[in-house]
């Protein structure tokens, strides 16, 4: 009886959310519910009446194709909110998704995932976007260690642990222990540099223009990051640059691979900056424990093993790289009364 009073009372506050709040996709964990909500950061604007027309999944198919008045816009860039109203806006329309109902005396408590090389100032827009969004309470938690505990690292054990969370707009490197960040490196380059990467290959290669969305089906179904048995070539339906009429190229998965080395040799950097700062006494505990990736890029197609190849380190895929980082905020929130501060707003105190 005392758990449905307390189920009861937490639905008459709002309850509770752990937002993933992505450049590429936003995910919602609602408190005793799971993952709710999982859908493209992007909104669609009418910038003659500046209204928002439609979000999510809906704006995302607008990419490209809409008329001179429409504007469909990613209002998060390189994990950071680059249009603060809009942004209010998306994350408004996503939490009263998610809750659906009326009568709720307060809005949500809120736990928010944010990059660790976030400015002050960035990371009071997220708080400030989530309060605009009916929030009654909002914490924001490092979007490294949310990825760790979302992938089932041992976070407060003595012991290291090493995540490497490839999302759209950033790469986050760190080495934890003890509950807390060690060392790590935040690089503005991850999925979204892919997917340019290809475009700029293209246009340079076949004199082909495509769109980034062509560009991430490409990356999705032939790239890779290191040699692999996958499929090795792709048809590219582009406008041609000369004539401006639509043309048919094959590209192979060698010449993709080709395209997208700047960004993967900026990812592998990153990782090993963070392993030159990582203290003497945790260095054997990554040997052993090796490497966890998450997040989208993780799913490319022989990443584990280009950056095992280039560090000489065990690494491995989380079981859902894709959740990861929503998972781990969401631990947070179904312990919010427990869990100890030095995991909220960020690193080891």
């Amino acid at each position: 009886m005392a758990s449905r009073v307390s189920q009861r009372g937490g639905d008459l506050l709002g309850g509770d959310l752990a937002i993933d709040l992505g450049t590429a996709n936003t995910l919602i964990y609602a408190r005793g519910r799971g993952i709710m909500l999982n859908e493209p950061s992007v909104v669609a604007v009418d910038i003659t009446t500046n209204s928002v027309v439609a979000v999510g999944a809906e704006a995302k198919r607008m990419i490209g194709r809409t008329p001179d008045h429409i504007r469909a816009v990613r209002p998060l860039q390189d994990g950071v909110i680059a249009d603060y109203d809009v942004t209010s806006e998306m994350l408004r329309y996503f939490v009263r998704k998610v809750l659906r109902r009326r009568g709720a005396l307060t809005g949500p408590r809120i736990v928010v995932c944010v990059p660790s090389g976030i400015t002050s100032v960035e990371q009071r827009a997220v708080s400030e976007a989530a309060y605009a969004a009916g929030a009654r309470k909002v914490h924001t938690i490092s979007e490294p260690m949310a990825a760790a505990i979302g992938a089932g690292l041992p976070v407060n054990q003595p012991s290291g642990s090493m995540v490497v969370d490839i999302g759209g707009g950033t790469t986050e490197v760190a080495i934890l222990a003890l509950g807390g960040i060690v060392a790590s490196t935040s690089v503005k380059v991850a999925g979204d540099a892919l997917d340019t990467a290809i475009v700029d290959f293209v246009r340079a290669e076949f004199s082909l223009l495509v769109g980034d969305r062509t560009a991430e089906e490409l990356k999705i179904s032939v790239g890779s990051a290191f040699p692999t048995s996958g499929p090795k070539t792709a048809e590219i339906r582009g406008r041609e640059v000369s004539t401006g009429l639509p043309r048919n190229v094959a590209i192979s998965a060698d010449e993709l691979r080709k395209a997208m080395d700047p960004p993967i040799v900026r990812i592998v950097a990153a990782v090993r900056a963070t392993l030159d700062r990582c203290p003497p006494e945790l260095s054997g505990d990554l040997f052993s424990g090796g490497i966890v990736l998450t997040g989208g890029g993780a799913l490319l197609r022989g990443m584990d093993a280009r950056l095992q190849h280039e560090l000489g380190v065990p690494v491995q895929v989380a079981e859902r790289p894709l959740d990861s980082v929503v998972l781990g905020t969401a631990t947070v929130v179904e312990h919010f009364d427990q869990l100890h501060r030095v995991v909220v707003d960020g690193h080891r105190r």
